[in-house]
């Protein structure tokens, strides 16, 4: 219950029991920009999520503090200043590798959220917390590691490279078959899971992500 609820407001938590792990409890569409300066360095990842309309009616009980059933502009920005903050731990949700090792991210200026024909959706960019040039192989991908939050892309298009540097690159956007993961990881992911509930690396293999070959 604390996991839900903190979801709700953060949209991150620490304390979900085991059994939620492979069952997604939120829903969201995805679309991921990946931004290579005129330097070409990778500058930036634009994201836009929009939630399912069960998850967003809880965040606008939540956050509708005057209680008229919409959010104004001050609960949409303390909703989207919660996030900022808590999704810190999680990385935002947002995983890059270079070559296969591991990149960070920088914690994003702002987070924007609108509330459209009962859904929320929420817009904002992280950048690389290290100089990244747009050489060797590039992951990226947006993945809940607790998975209890599903992110999905609808389409192939919504991922995508921008810029010169990633012009001449091959693009492969890679959507892992679940159930082959499994099968083929099965020992390391129960042991996995059992050593952090809250969620870990492996669960990456999951994501739908952005390859790019420079």
């Amino acid at each position: 219950m604390r996991y839900r609820n903190l979801i709700i407001t953060a949209l991150a938590a620490v304390a979900a029991p085991l059994p939620a792990l492979a069952h997604p409890h939120i829903f969201a569409e995805a679309r991921l920009e990946v931004i290579a300066g005129d330097d070409g360095m990778i500058s930036e990842l634009r994201n836009v999520w929009r939630f399912d309309e069960m998850f967003s009616s809880s965040v606008l009980l939540d956050f509708d503090k005057n209680t008229d059933l919409k959010l104004d502009e001050q609960e949409l920005a303390e909703l989207g200043e919660t996030m900022r903050t808590s999704l810190a731990d999680f990385h935002y949700f947002t995983t890059i590798t270079v070559d296969g090792a591991n990149v960070g991210v920088q914690k994003p200026d702002a987070i924007h959220v609108s509330y459209d024909e009962g859904q929320i959706l929420v817009f904002f960019a992280v950048k690389p917390e290290k100089p990244m040039p747009a050489k060797g192989k590039l992951t990226f991908g947006v993945y809940d590691p607790s998975m209890y939050t599903a992110i999905d892309f609808p389409t192939d298009k919504d991922l995508v490279a921008e810029g010169k540097a990633l012009a001449a690159c091959k693009h492969q956007v890679v959507r892992p078959d679940p159930d082959e993961i499994i099968s083929q990881n099965s020992a390391t992911l129960t042991e996995a899971f059992f050593n952090d509930p809250t969620g870990n690396d492996m669960t990456k293999l999951f994501a739908t992500r952005l390859e790019v070959t420079c």
